[in-house]
């Protein structure tokens, strides 16, 4: 028999999953009509969230014809599409060339490294 106090954290940790989930799913909606919000990131986060929480609303993201075959090609291949290497890319430079013009001193290089770290590891990533 499961202690009161493994039921309360168990409990908790499914709700905070939970939470995850949801915000991450409202999070990509919005990327949807901000163009420099990533949404797919969000959607293959909410899927691991729902995965340990609510696996019935895992299973509606992965039935999704618009993400559920991003978050399957991500889960069994590491894979993103060359429209969202594109998108992802272009996106990164977009955030280096404004921070280059717009903020000051040595905050102006941050985005640039951001973009140059994450570009490069998206650029690696298996085509789908």
């Amino acid at each position: 028999m499961r202690s009161h106090h493994a039921y309360c954290n168990s409990f908790a940790v499914r709700h905070l999953y939970l939470f995850g989930g949801i915000a991450s799913v409202v999070i990509g909606a919005i990327g949807i009509f901000l163009p420099l919000l990533p949404t797919v990131p969000f959607m293959l986060l909410a899927a691991f969230f729902f995965a340990r929480s609510n696996p019935a609303w895992e299973a509606k993201l992965l039935a999704d014809p618009r993400f559920g075959p991003h978050i399957r090609a991500w889960r069994e291949h590491g894979a993103i599409s060359k429209r969202g290497k594109i998108m992802g890319i272009g996106s990164l430079c977009i955030s280096a060339a404004g921070g280059l013009f717009l903020l000051h001193d040595h905050w102006r290089y941050i985005p640039l490294g951001v973009a140059i770290i994450c570009g490069s590891w998206i650029a690696t990533r298996p085509s789908k």
